[in-house]
């Protein structure tokens, strides 16, 4: 599927690896619905790309709120062709251990929030929009959709401290055949990018000291992962009609260590 003249959403895509993906699929001439919470940065994007990209406050978890987002998106640009799931959260806790001061048990308040905001929100987002791809008139390789949503090395390498965060993009990477198995009767495309360690607004909030070593713990090329790179890897996979049913780790040839 070529992006020209198709609309994505992608969620998360106000900042970091979505908004990348946002800021290529344009310049590829895709119109985009951005579904983020961060209505500034949302906004931003909007006023910068007039015409081609629309701002919906999203909370990906919700069914009432992401369908209207769809239904926006159809009012506007009259169909919906591409989903990237990249919106998430990422806490750090270990299941029993010194958390905000207090040892303790890892939070279950904390946990749930990953999982619905990760996991469930992805699975929201994917079932919601597949029905209304369903509705698309085919290409001439018969594709109707194609779905990426973003796991993490963590999903396999899952360090000390992400185990709210392993569990919700391992659920993902498990998702990722059944999905596409389920949808491929429909023509819809279901793929995943497992990034390791990018340049995303929580990393950019470390020293650059810190910053540096991470970069230097990754084999080849040694330094963080780029949003421009993810991005890359969502158009190529857009443009791809045999890439489907697959996880593909976006990560240098990293391989996490315990901590």
């Amino acid at each position: 599927m070529q992006l020209k003249d198709t609309t994505a959403l992608v969620t998360g895509g106000a900042s970091g690896l979505g908004e990348a993906t946002v800021r290529l699929f344009v310049q590829a001439g895709a119109n985009v619905v951005i579904l983020d919470l961060n209505e500034a940065a949302g906004q931003s994007l909007e006023a910068a790309f007039a015409g081609q990209v629309v701002f919906v406050k999203t909370d990906v978890s919700s069914e009432s709120e992401v369908q209207n987002a769809l239904d926006l998106a159809l009012g506007r640009f009259g169909n919906i062709h591409i989903v990237v799931n990249c919106a998430g959260v990422a806490p750090a806790r270990k299941i029993v251990g010194k958390n905000d001061g207090v040892y303790g048990p890892h939070s279950l308040e904390i946990f749930e929030k990953t999982i619905r905001t990760n996991l469930i929100g992805t699975f929201n987002v994917m079932r919601l929009a597949a029905f209304v791809m369903e509705k698309n008139e085919p290409n001439e390789e018969g594709e109707r959709g194609v779905i990426i949503n973003t796991a993490s090395v963590a999903a396999y390498d899952g360090q000390m401290g992400q185990v709210a965060y392993a569990a919700s993009k391992g659920g993902i990477v498990s998702m990722t055949l059944p999905v596409a198995r389920d949808l491929a009767r429909s023509g819809i495309r279901v793929m995943a990018i497992a990034p390791g360690l990018f340049e995303t607004p929580l990393m950019l909030g470390l020293p650059e000291e810190a910053r540096l070593s991470l970069g230097q713990q990754i084999p080849f090329p040694s330094r963080l992962g780029r949003p421009s790179e993810y991005a890359l890897l969502a158009k190529s996979i857009v443009e791809n009609p045999m890439l489907n049913g697959e996880v593909i780790r976006l990560d240098g040839a990293i391989r996490m260590a315990a901590k």
